[in-house]
C-alpha cells in the first residue's frame, strides 16, 4: 500500500464530512468543495497551514507526533481512526511473514474446543481463519471444506453467496470486513499477500469497491450480529475479540447467545 495516498485520501475523506458551522467555525464566501478547507483544518488544529498540507500531502515524516495528533483532534476521528493515522503517519518496520505459516498453537486449539455450545475461530493476519470449533461449523460454515486461500473473512464475506443468505444485515458485516481489513492495511502496508487480497477484492466486488471508497476503519472489539440459520432461525450473538498473549497477529473471535431464544436454537444445532 502506498502510505502517502493512503493519508491523503483519508484526511479528505474525513475533512470533507465535516461543517464548518458545526465546528463553531464562520461559513465564509461560496464553497467549491464539501467540507472544510485545508486552512480550516488547520486552524482548529492550532497547526501551520503548511504543515497540515504536509501531512494531507502524505510527507508524515516532515510533521512531528504532536501535529498529527493536533490534526486527528481537530477532524473529531474516533479512537480507532487515530491509531489508524498513526499507523500510516509512523508505519512499523517491514517484517517478515512472521507466523504466516505456523501451525496453531494446540493450546489454543484446546481452547477453543473448550467451548462446546459457543461459536469461536481464530483469525490470523488479513482475516485469515486459522482454527475453529465444532459450534462454528454449525454456525457459520464447515472452514475445513474452504481452501486454505479462501479461508479469509474478507473473500468468505465478498465472494462466497451463503454470506449474503447467512447474514440477517449482509451490508453491517460487509463494511466490518472492510474496515478491519482498511486496519489491517494501516498497521502493515508492506504486507504483500493483504495488497493483493484487497486487489482481488476490488475486482472481483463492487460492493467491496464501495465500502473501500468510504475509508472505513476499525472503532471496536465487540459487538452483535444476526443470523440466519435453518432449521433453527434467527441467531442474535454477541462477539467478542481477544488477542492472545504473545501473538499480535492473532484474535479470537467469541459468539454467545445474546438471548434464551438464541441459546436454545444453538442447543438445538448441537
Amino acid at each position: 500500500m502506498d502510505t502517502e495516498i493512503a493519508i491523503r485520501d483519508f484526511l479528505i475523506s474525513r475533512r470533507t464530512q465535516l461543517r464548518p458551522e458545526d465546528l463553531g467555525l464562520p461559513r465564509q464566501g461560496m464553497r467549491r468543495v464539501r467540507g472544510l478547507r485545508r486552512e480550516e483544518v488547520a486552524a482548529l488544529a492550532n497547526v501551520s497551514v503548511d504543515q497540515y498540507i504536509r501531512l494531507e500531502r502524505g510527507q508524515a515524516s516532515r510533521v512531528s507526533d504532536a501535529v498529527v495528533d493536533a490534526v486527528a483532534h481537530a477532524l473529531r476521528l474516533t479512537p480507532g481512526e487515530c491509531r489508524y493515522l498513526r499507523s500510516l503517519a509512523r508505519p512499523a518496520v517491514a517484517s517478515a511473514e512472521a507466523g504466516a505459516g505456523r501451525p496453531v498453537r494446540e493450546s489454543v486449539q484446546r481452547f477453543l474446543d473448550s467451548m462446546c455450545d459457543t461459536p469461536a475461530y481464530l483469525v490470523g493476519r488479513g482475516g485469515a481463519i486459522l482454527a475453529w470449533n465444532r459450534m462454528a461449523v454449525l454456525v457459520f460454515v464447515d472452514f475445513a471444506r474452504v481452501p486454505t486461500a479462501r479461508r479469509t473473512v474478507g473473500r468468505l464475506v465478498f465472494t462466497d453467496p451463503r454470506a449474503r443468505l447467512l447474514y440477517v444485515d449482509w451490508e453491517v458485516k460487509a463494511r466490518e470486513a472492510v474496515a478491519y481489513l482498511r486496519t489491517e492495511s494501516g498497521k502493515r502496508p508492506h504486507d504483500a499477500a493483504l495488497s493483493r487480497q484487497i486487489e482481488e477484492l476490488a475486482e472481483a466486488s463492487a460492493d467491496f469497491r464501495r465500502l473501500w471508497a468510504a475509508q472505513l476503519v476499525l472503532d471496536h472489539t465487540h459487538d452483535i450480529t444476526h443470523l440466519n440459520r435453518p432449521p433453527v432461525g434467527t441467531l442474535d450473538l454477541t462477539w467478542e475479540a481477544f488477542q492472545p498473549k504473545g501473538d499480535p497477529d492473532e484474535l479470537v473471535i467469541v459468539y454467545t447467545a445474546a438471548n434464551a431464544r438464541t441459546a436454545a436454537a444453538l442447543g438445538r444445532l448441537t
